[in-house]
């Protein structure tokens, strides 16, 4: 029987949590998935736009390279948050994350079908996602040192993907890198046109979502051993990992592709380019590799998501039946396993639910996130809150100063799409007036707060 009071089990080394953190970070999906989305916004803007993300992202990386070292907890951002900001703060954290925590499981996995259909055409997407999501959750109960060696087998599989297109580029360019990033082309009704500032600004944002991920290495910091010392150097690592391999084939790919503007507003642009200089069959395996890199996101999204309700448990954040179940540790397996599959069912079932209404109820929860974290850093700073960590960023406050113009940029452009923007603002709101709801009204009188245990 699972056993509560128990502790997670600290078997990882920086190997372990960084091939577990690109795995969420999951760069090839991200390259097929995201990035087109950036393409046809921008053009050849979208290497200026990966260039402005990765600036954005390295302060955002720093911030929780400093935070996580004074705070490597299961429960990630609301703790910190929490322990610099106070409880109320660090619970209004909470609420977003759960929210965008559970949603992403499901909304990757509706999107397998739609990827898979080049592999094996006609595949039903509810079907499908409940699938994965029932095998990655189950697979997430089990030790995370096999959960850490699975996702790397699968990450190779990834890497093998992105690499093709690497290869692909590299031998046979027809243009050089230079005028695009000088003189970015975009479509338009009439052919190529000069990007706009507005539409690089606009693709920033998708390539920020796109090389998001880097910050799930706290999640596991319960489980790294000298966690307050390792795990600012995973989170870098894995922003470096994955600012290469999806920069670097956008790259290859630009300066290979002989008809730059079909490339560029195609809806699957780099399977295209495979299939055009590769061939049908190495299409075939790519496309499969991205199938395979989808559902290693699912499991280390699920393996995450134990982690964060177990300790949303632990806090006492939902009520004592409630919270004595999730916080319990399997005995043989050392997992949160009871919140992994509550995460896992919670999951399943919104794959029943439009994929539309998941996107907006996802939100905008990472302006949130990330403004909380440049604020807990601030502030952490200036009380103390974050002395005893031994990562400390560089040039502080710059980074968080950074991040929160970009975020208040970001904000503004959502607002003024009234279609998806603003519907995913508004929810994120009401993610925080019901959180900070919740909070006084139920937890304040019970004196919670963001725990902190023992974290060597």
């Amino acid at each position: 029987m699972p056993q509560t009071n128990a502790r997670l089990d600290r078997s990882l080394g920086t190997a372990g949590v960084l091939l577990l953190t690109l795995s969420i970070t999951t760069p090839a999906s991200s390259l097929f998935v995201i990035v087109p989305g950036s393409l046809q916004i921008a053009g050849t803007g979208t290497l200026l736009a990966l260039a402005i993300a990765g600036v954005v992202c390295l302060a955002t990386a720093l911030i929780y390279a400093e935070l996580s070292s004074a705070f490597p907890v299961a429960g990630g951002e609301y703790v910190m948050v929490g322990q610099t900001l106070g409880p109320a703060a660090g619970f209004m954290m909470l609420g977003v994350n759960a929210c965008n925590n559970l949603l992403f499981p499901p909304v990757a996995a509706l999107g397998i079908a739609s990827v898979g259909s080049t592999v094996v055409p006609g595949l039903p997407p509810v079907p499908v996602a409940v699938g994965v999501l029932l095998a990655s959750t189950l697979v997430g109960i089990l030790n995370i040192r096999f959960n850490a060696l699975l996702t790397g087998a699968f990450l190779a599989a990834e890497v093998a993907a992105v690499l093709v297109i690497l290869a692909l580029g590299l031998a046979a360019p027809v243009r050089d890198v230079l005028p695009l990033l000088l003189h970015p082309v975009a479509p338009g009704t009439d052919g190529l046109v000069p990007a706009s500032a507005a539409n690089i600004g606009l693709a920033t944002s998708v390539a920020i979502f796109a090389l998001n991920g880097y910050g799930a290495a706290v999640y596991f910091g319960e489980e790294m051993h000298g966690a307050s010392h390792r795990i600012a150097r995973a989170i870098l690592l894995a922003l470096a990992g994955a600012l290469l391999l999806e920069a670097v084939p956008v790259v290859a790919a630009l300066v290979a592709t002989p008809d730059l503007a079909a490339f560029l507003s195609a809806e699957d642009p780099f399977g295209a380019f495979v299939r055009m200089r590769g061939g049908s069959a190495l299409a075939l395996w790519v496309a499969a590799g991205i199938v395979v890199a989808i559902v290693n996101a699912v499991i280390a999204c699920i393996l995450a998501n134990g982690r964060f309700f177990y300790a949303t448990a632990r806090d006492e954040s939902w009520g004592r039946p409630l919270d004595a179940w999730l916080e319990a540790i399997h005995p043989r397996f050392g997992s949160p396993a009871r919140a992994t599959l509550a995460s896992g069912a919670i999951g399943i079932a919104a794959c029943f639910l439009p994929l539309r209404l998941l996107l907006v109820l996802s939100g905008t929860g990472l302006i949130a996130i990330y403004a909380g974290l440049a604020l807990a850093a601030i502030v952490g700073r200036h009380r103390g809150s974050t002395a005893h960590g031994p990562y400390r960023m560089p040039l502080h406050p710059l980074a968080a100063v950074v991040t929160l113009l970009v975020l208040a940029a970001i904000a503004g452009l959502n607002w003024l799409d009234p279609a998806e923007g603003r519907p995913a603002l508004l929810a994120t709101l009401a993610q925080l007036l019901a959180s900070a709801l919740y909070y006084r009204l139920v937890l304040r009188r019970r004196g919670w707060n963001a725990a902190l245990p023992a974290c060597p």
